[in-house]
């Protein structure tokens, strides 16, 4: 029997169909807080890091060296940390660390190669700094924004497989027990959906992205 049709087969058996609904709605759980708490965070130090040099140098230098550190050693050094071990809130914490880079470098370059000449006219118009922020500055800076969530979405669906080997659950379950059982199919019924989850995220994003973008003139 085809791989792929043995892999359908193992998930539709009803008790494994629990564990995959459960096993996907986990690592979409992990995907959806980290990237929150990610955005949270990269977009006021984005704000910041556009309008001081010496802040994008710190901040941007130091996220951007979190880029080459593989992912599963930033989930098994969270491990060694008093307070965290083997639990989701240690996956959470890692990949929130996997998704600030591109959302803190795409926001700061969203809003630093924002023209000067349109804040001034919003501050000739008599619009304060909080209304040229979110009524002027906000729009133009999303699409490049949305570029970042793209980038940090895709890359957290993929590391989140790893939250399996420090107790995080979700679709990378089936990945470690086929690859401990030696089963191909069980391997694919984590992996396929991790897969159409990325394709579907980029496709997603990418739509959102011209959604938002400025007409040109």
């Amino acid at each position: 029997m085809d791989v792929f049709a043995k892999a359908v087969q193992y998930a539709m058996e009803p008790r494994n169909l629990d564990k995959l609904v459960d096993a996907l709605t986990r690592h979409l759980y992990l995907v959806a807080v980290a990237l929150l708490i990610g955005l949270v965070i990269a977009i006021p130090v984005g704000v910041l890091t556009s309008r001081s040099r010496v802040a994008a140098a710190i901040a941007i230098n130091t996220f951007n060296g979190l880029r080459v550190i593989p992912s599963l050693a930033i989930l098994f050094v969270f491990i060694a940390i008093p307070g965290f071990g083997l639990s989701a809130k240690t996956a959470l914490v890692a990949l929130t660390i996997l998704a600030l880079p591109p959302l803190l470098i795409n926001t700061d370059a969203g809003f630093r190669n924002i023209d000067p000449a349109i804040r001034e006219a919003a501050r000739g118009m008599g619009m304060a700094p909080r209304q040229i922020l979110l009524q002027v500055e906000f729009p133009l800076a999303l699409p490049v924004i949305i570029a970042g969530v793209r980038t940090a979405m895709v890359e957290v669906i993929a590391s989140a497989t790893l939250a399996a080997f420090i107790g995080g659950h979700g679709l990378g379950d089936f990945i470690t027990l086929g690859f401990s059982l030696n089963r191909t199919d069980i391997l694919l019924v984590g992996a396929v959906p991790v897969a159409l989850l990325a394709l579907l995220a980029e496709f997603s994003m990418t739509l959102l992205q011209r959604r938002f973008q400025p007409p040109t003139h």
